[in-house]
């Protein structure tokens, strides 16, 4: 196998000093950096540019710059997918997203890791494994979610939380490691969220 089959498969494989990853990362990193450079105002070269950079996305998709990742096309993203500044995608393991996805900012998805002993790490060696995020998502500031990890459909994912486990649907989480707190009821869709004379508790407002 070579070391991309290898890291398609979730098998250990060396992304330090192999040819072909090498250069397909220096191509991605390249259009991640020209997109970075481009006008805030041209919105068609910008659309343009990052459906060139992800294998697969939705007709409306808005990502803010400084957006990076390492392949770019193993990250797929639905219709109306919007991340606000600083995400970090790194798609070697693969990332998808459903629709209605909102990001917020400084958020990274880390699909790859490292063996835990020092000797096959100092080799170059690393592993990468999917992450999968369904519709109707919406990730607060700062989150990091790690390799491995399924987050389901209609989540709020707390601002700050590190997420290493399977998220299920319907759900809050938040914390380091982030942890389900409760369940989205009714009570969220009739929630009047105008700031005068609104009670709402610190649970709600976590995002």
């Amino acid at each position: 196998m070579t070391e991309k089959e290898k890291m398609i498969s979730q098998k250990l494989y060396d992304a330090r000093s192999d040819r072909e990853l090498e250069a397909e990362r220096l191509e991605c990193k390249s259009l991640c950096q020209e997109y970075n450079h481009l006008p805030i105002k041209e919105l068609e070269k910008r659309s343009e540019l990052i459906k060139r950079i992800l294998g697969k996305t939705g007709d409306c998709v808005t990502i803010e710059p400084d957006f990076w990742c390492d392949y770019g096309y193993n990250i797929s993203v639905g219709e109306n997918f919007y991340a606000n500044h600083g995400l970090i995608i790194l798609d070697a393991g693969g990332v998808s997203f459903g629709d209605n996805v909102f990001i917020a900012p400084s958020c990274g998805f880390h699909t790859s890791g490292h063996p835990i002993d020092a000797d096959r790490r100092n080799q170059g060696l690393e592993y990468a494994y999917s992450i999968k995020v369904g519709n109707n998502v919406w990730i607060g500031a700062g989150v990091q979610v790690m390799p491995g990890v399924t987050i389901g459909d209609d989540v709020v994912i707390g601002g700050g939380s590190i997420v290493v486990k399977d998220i299920p649907s319907g759900s809050v989480a938040v914390g380091n490691p982030c942890k389900v707190i409760r369940k989205i009821t009714d009570k969220d869709r009739q929630r009047n969220w105008d700031r005068p004379g609104n009670q709402g508790s610190q649970e709600t407002l976590i995002p």
